[in-house]
C-alpha cells in the first residue's frame, strides 16, 4: 500500500468548508467513511465542526469504520456530533478475519464494538460483504450476533472495484436472494418501510430490535432511488460508485479560497451531470479500476 503525498489530499479545513457548502445547497446528512477514516490526524475535530452544521440543516451525522480504533475513540465521537455508527464486520471468526481484512485482529473490534454501544448512539450497523466460499457459511452467525447485541446489520454484494487477484468475483458473488434465503431458514424476516435514505432494504425479526438490511447493486439495483454523492480525500465529487466521472473540487477550493458561491456552483453543475446507474459487471475485467478504499462506501 503506497500513501498519498499530503499536498494532495484535503486538510480539514477544506473538508469542513465542503461540508457547509453541501448542506446549504441542501443536504441533510454526511457521513465520513473511506479507507478508514479514524487513523486522520484531528479527526475529532472535524466531526466538531460538522456536528455544528446542525444549526444549519444537517439532520444526521454518521461514520463508516473498521472499528479497530472504536474503543479509544467512541465516548469522543459521540460527543462531537455523530448520531450513527456503521461498522464493517465479514467474520467472527479471528483466522477468517485476519484473512479477508489481510490484516485486521477480530478482538479489538469486538471491543470497539461494546465501546460505541456504551457511547450512546443512536443506532449502530453492521456491514457485511458476502464472499461464496469465503464467509456466506456465517450468514446467520452474523444475524445472531447482530440481534445479541442490539445491533442492526446490512448484507452487502461485493462491488467490482479495483483489480483483484485473491479471488474470481464470478465465483464468488453470493446474491442477495441467497442471502436472505440462508436467513429464512433461521429467522422470520417481515419486510419494512424503513429507510435511512441510503440503499439498504430492510427487514425486521419479530422479537427483536434489529433491522436486516440488504445492500444488493447486481440482484436488485437501486439506481433509480440514489441521491448520493462522494467526495474522494483528494477532493474528487464522485458522482456514482459505479462511474469513473467526477469533477475536481480540490482545484476550485484552492484556486478560488473562500469563495462559496463558486464552489457551490461547481457543485451544482456536476450534480446535474449525475447517471442514471452504474456500470458493474461480475465478470472480466473491472470497469471501476478505483478500490473501495479510494471512494468510501
Amino acid at each position: 500500500m503506497s500513501f498519498l503525498p499530503r499536498a494532495r489530499l484535503l486538510t480539514l479545513e477544506e473538508l469542513a468548508t465542503l461540508g457547509r457548502a453541501f448542506v446549504e445547497l441542501g443536504v441533510r446528512k454526511i457521513r465520513l467513511t473511506g479507507g478508514e477514516p479514524l487513523v486522520r490526524q484531528n479527526l475529532l475535530w472535524l466531526c466538531r465542526e460538522l456536528g455544528r452544521l446542525r444549526e444549519d440543516g444537517l439532520a444526521e451525522l454518521v461514520i463508516t469504520t473498521n472499528g479497530s480504533q472504536l474503543e479509544r475513540l467512541a465516548g469522543d465521537l459521540h460527543a462531537a456530533g455523530v448520531a450513527r455508527i456503521n461498522i464493517s464486520l465479514d467474520s467472527l471468526q479471528p483466522d477468517r478475519f485476519r484473512a479477508l481484512t489481510r490484516i485486521g485482529e477480530l478482538e479489538p473490534v469486538l471491543r470497539g464494538i461494546r465501546a460505541a454501544r456504551s457511547a450512546g448512539f443512536q443506532r449502530i450497523k453492521l456491514n457485511a460483504v458476502i464472499l461464496k466460499g469465503r464467509n456466506h457459511d456465517e450468514v446467520v452467525d452474523l444475524a445472531r450476533f447482530a440481534i445479541a447485541n442490539g445491533l442492526d446489520i446490512s448484507y452487502i454484494e461485493a462491488m467490482p472495484l479495483g483489480m483483484i487477484n485473491d479471488h474470481d468475483r464470478a465465483e464468488a458473488y453470493y446474491s442477495g436472494d441467497a442471502i436472505r434465503a440462508d436467513l429464512t431458514r433461521v429467522f422470520t424476516l417481515m419486510p419494512s418501510t424503513e429507510t435511512t435514505g441510503g440503499p439498504s432494504r430492510y427487514y425486521r425479526i419479530p422479537g427483536t430490535g434489529s433491522r436486516i438490511g440488504f445492500i444488493s447493486p447486481h440482484s436488485h439495483n437501486f439506481c433509480d432511488d440514489c441521491n448520493r454523492v462522494r467526495v474522494s480525500a483528494e477532493g474528487r465529487l464522485l458522482l456514482c460508485l459505479g462511474q469513473e466521472h467526477s469533477v475536481d473540487l480540490r482545484r476550485v477550493l484552492r484556486a478560488h479560497p473562500g469563495d462559496r458561491d463558486r464552489l457551490q456552483q461547481a457543485m451544482i453543475a456536476a450534480l446535474n451531470l449525475k447517471p442514471h446507474g452504474h456500470e458493474f459487471q461480475m465478470s472480466g475485467q473491472p470497469v471501476i479500476l478505483r478500490h473501495m478504499s479510494h471512494t468510501g462506501g
